[in-house]
């Protein structure tokens, strides 16, 4: 059950990239059911955090304690714009099911179905049959949601989710954000650099400065 899920533990973790330390000794707990928001300058770490967290980067030293891997919704949302709003989400059950499968469109019916629930949760009933390139900028990165929830992970990363989107739309997906960990106990840990944001939607704010994570 999502409930007996312990949430996220990230000690001091340091990244370098091209020779120049990104991250420096990063730690940060962030209980099931909660949301944590990162703020900070361009270029301070958020991306490269979220990324080293999700195993996407490789770290010099530290620990990311989790019980999954966890799941990572991109900043442009990185949906194929040919493949319909169900096909995009079920590409989140790769790893179960294996890429020739997904490739030949080969899917069991039980995770068509399991698409279609996360769909659901995301508040786009109907919508499944929909090319990707026919959605709204707020649908693509619902349906990008969508296909993390596939995943099964009880961690849910987000990096910069809502930075493209109208104010309307950006409030509607941190709220689904913020649903979403309460109603299912998930960990959500969520890029901003809308700080009004951050603090309507986020139980905590933390703050990277020069590698190095502060509480804001």
């Amino acid at each position: 059950m999502l409930q007996a899920r312990p949430g996220l533990v990230v000690r001091g973790l340091d990244v370098t990239l091209g020779g120049r330390p990104v991250l420096r000794g990063v730690s940060l707990d962030v209980a099931p059911g909660e949301v944590v928001a990162l703020a900070g300058l361009s270029g301070s770490g958020k991306t490269t955090l979220l990324r080293a967290i999700a195993g996407l980067l490789p770290a010099e030293r530290g620990d990311v304690i989790a019980t999954a891997r966890p799941a990572l919704v991109f900043q442009q949302h990185a949906l194929a714009s040919r493949l319909t709003a169900r096909d995009n989400v079920l590409v989140g059950a790769l790893g179960r099911i294996g890429f020739w499968r997904a490739a030949l469109r080969l899917w069991p019916r039980a995770e068509v179905a399991a698409a279609e629930a996360c769909l659901e949760q995301v508040g786009l009933v109907g919508l499944g049959g929909r090319r990707g390139d026919r959605l709204s900028g707020g649908q693509r990165q619902r349906v990008a949601i969508a296909r993390a929830l596939l995943q099964r992970s009880a961690v849910l990363l987000a990096d910069e989710p809502v930075a493209s989107l109208d104010p309307e739309t950006a409030e509607g997906v941190l709220a689904l954000l913020r649903d979403l960990a309460r109603r299912e106990r998930l960990v959500v840990l969520v890029s901003l650099h809308q700080p009004d944001l951050a603090a309507r939607f986020a139980d905590r704010l933390l703050r990277l400065e020069d590698g190095c994570l502060r509480t804001a």
